[in-house]
């Protein structure tokens, strides 16, 4: 889901631990496409906004 709850985050970092992976932080669907955007334009300087309309839901990122 684009939104995790308390018991859905950890359920995440548990099994991230199960895999053998050290899970730091869990973020949002639409924090994470933001990030994954702008990894290779880091040298740029330029704003960018994400919109996420799937599911019923409107997220800005």
């Amino acid at each position: 889901p684009a939104y995790f709850n308390d018991s859905q985050r950890q359920a995440t970092k548990d099994a991230g631990k199960i895999a053998g992976l050290d899970v730091l932080r869990i973020i949002n669907e639409p924090t994470a496409a933001s990030l994954a955007y702008g990894l290779d334009k880091m040298e740029t300087n330029q704003k960018i906004l994400v919109y996420d309309l799937g599911g019923g839901t409107f997220d800005v990122s």
